[in-house]
């Protein structure tokens, strides 16, 4: 059995499809979504319809990204918020526009059931963006953290690569497990279209909303897929390039 785990598709679906073609699922495999499904290019509805048909036929495990919190408000009936409209949202709701009741209902029901981080049987941990309790995810106070941390993936940058974990100035969240996979920063932030790691944290969202590709990394042999960088896959569109990386 292998354990793909997929970083930030922002409405990518040929993206999407492409990767997935790449990784050729087979019976057993397991597909760990980190969230961030929508917002940014032209499919984002059509990424979720694609996400529940692949459901079926493989184990998946869906995480909930901060542009998903937006999206699940927007569907349950909440006006849509301006400033997730500016971050992409906008190409969400065109997308929905000739989609039936019954399918966004559906659609609904996916983000209503998201999970907030996933626990693996390896002590492996998934978590969109981070957490802040030194005790671990289960103990953390402000659930957003889940979808809008940075602090952790910035603790694990600052890092001295040649600091030991039994060091007492080894960040105590970072001993909890032993690897922490992330999305929600993109790595051309840093001029860099693979997925990062540093310490025990695997960054894998490369930029697919802006100028990077899709990727998946199995976790144990780390083998890195990657789709086209996305732009070319869309290149009528802009995706999220009007906006700074950094922003949300």
């Amino acid at each position: 059995m292998r354990t793909f785990v997929i970083g930030d598709i922002h409405g990518a679906l040929r993206a999407l499809e492409q990767l997935v073609e790449k990784m050729k699922p087979g019976k057993g495999d397991r597909f760990i979504f980190m969230g961030d499904y929508v917002d940014g290019w032209s499919e984002s509805a059509q990424v979720i319809a694609w996400l529940l048909e692949f459901e079926k036929k493989y184990a998946c495990v869906f995480l909930r990204g901060n542009h998903d919190v937006w999206c699940e408000a927007w569907l349950g009936g909440q006006d849509a918020d301006p400033t997730w409209l500016f971050h992409g949202g906008q190409s969400t709701v065109e997308s929905y526009e000739p989609v039936s009741g019954k399918q966004r209902k559906a659609h609904l029901d996916f983000f209503n059931r998201l999970r907030s981080y996933y626990e693996d049987e390896d002590n492996r941990l998934f978590v969109h963006a981070g957490f802040s309790s030194l005790h671990g995810p289960s103990r953390e106070r402000d659930r957003s953290n889940y979808w809008w941390d940075r602090t952790l993936w910035e603790t694990a940058l600052s890092l001295d690569k040649n600091m030991p974990q039994s060091s007492p100035f080894y960040p105590r969240r970072l001993k909890l497990f032993r690897e922490i996979f992330i999305g929600h920063t993109p790595t051309v932030n840093y001029d860099i279209f693979r997925p990062m790691h540093c310490a025990n944290v695997w960054n894998v969202d490369t930029g697919a909303a802006f100028t990077g590709p899709l990727s998946a990394m199995e976790v144990e042999s780390k083998e890195v897929l990657q789709s086209d960088a996305v732009q070319q896959l869309y290149p009528f569109e802009r995706g999220r390039n009007n906006q700074p990386y950094r922003s949300l």
